[in-house]
């Protein structure tokens, strides 16, 4: 299938690399030349400006915008819907507000023109694990893209079969889901990354007390010096509390067990607010993503061992670089 991407950063260009890999054929814009010249050499057809990609797509078009969230993403939404035509596709991989995305498609569907929102969650190692994905659309639109959504996920792989499935979608046992009209895809990736944040923080906060074990507070007959990479490691090998961010944690630890390396400073995407924003509208208790998210704020002033911690993670799943503090 034929798949048009606008945006060619760490995940819009290892995207379409998975894609070419698998037999697709993509057609690439992006402000920066090089970028699109590295994916025309990897087999892509290479666009110099909005118009000229819209040109080299077939009809019914599919273009996927992978841009920072906000105004740059509202613009180049608004520009590639004033080349496109009843029953082409427009779909958004970042990480909008989807309340945006639901005001685009209803401003669309005017002109007949599709709207997908896909939540997309696999940072920079999507080309080899695969993207997990959460969809947002009219069936038609989601339907006709699934030849791409299931190159890009990750499969069922070796992670076991959940019991009392039988009948349901098998699509989530691949790694994507159509969770719901427009705006749904990006309400479902705004709670994982919600989430993501309390996980992230539990395990910045732990690591944090066992660094302190040996503290002078202490009696001495209670203080440990406790190797932080082994732990870390162990508790990846069946334990209850194993996950891929524990995977990254003991990556981390492995090379900087003191986590010199990272300033401690943690920025946030957005996406925390909007769930607690959410959280408040549905008058939901949410107070570990609350105090995550806050925890963030803080790190901007005071950073701990704890804040160098989630930095280590940030830049593990998404080649975050934390600033350095002044």
């Amino acid at each position: 299938m034929q798949l048009g991407m606008i945006g060619l950063g760490r995940m819009g260009g290892n995207i379409v690399r998975r894609l070419l890999r698998d037999g697709h054929t993509a057609v690439v814009f992006d402000q920066n030349p090089e970028a699109v010249k590295a994916l025309v050499e990897a087999g892509a057809v290479g666009a110099d400006s909005l118009e000229d990609f819209v040109s080299k797509l077939d009809v019914p078009r599919a273009a996927w915008v992978m841009l920072p969230a906000g105004a740059i993403t509202e613009a180049t939404v608004k520009a590639l819907s004033g080349l496109m035509q009843a029953d082409d596709v427009i779909i958004d991989g970042g990480n909008s507000f989807y309340g945006d995305d639901v005001r685009r498609a209803g401003e669309l569907k005017d002109r007949s023109i599709h709207y997908v929102d896909v939540g997309t969650s696999g940072g920079v190692w999507g080309l080899e694990r695969g993207y997990c994905m959460m969809i947002g659309g009219d069936k038609a639109a989601v339907d006709r893209l699934d030849p791409v959504f299931a190159t890009l996920a990750p499969g069922i792989g070796d992670i076991p079969k959940t019991p009392g499935r039988d009948g349901r979608d098998p699509r989530a046992e691949q790694g994507y889901i159509h969770a719901g009209p427009s705006g749904a895809g990006h309400f479902v990736k705004m709670i994982h990354n919600g989430i993501e944040y309390g996980l992230m923080q539990a395990y910045a906060e732990g690591f944090d007390i066992l660094k302190h074990a040996d503290s002078e507070a202490l009696p001495p007959e209670r203080r440990f010096d406790l190797n932080l990479g082994d732990i870390a490691e162990v508790w990846r090998r069946g334990s209850v509390v194993s996950s891929w961010l524990l995977d990254l944690t003991a990556s981390a630890l492995a090379t900087d067990e003191k986590l010199e390396d990272y300033s401690g400073y943690v920025e946030d995407s957005g996406e925390g607010r909007w769930t607690i924003n959410a959280a408040i509208e549905e008058s939901v208790p949410a107070t570990v993503l609350s105090n995550a998210l806050y925890r963030r704020f803080r790190s901007r002033e005071d950073a701990s061992y704890a804040d160098k911690m989630l930095s280590a993670m940030r830049k593990g799943f998404g080649g975050h670089q934390e600033p350095k503090k002044s």
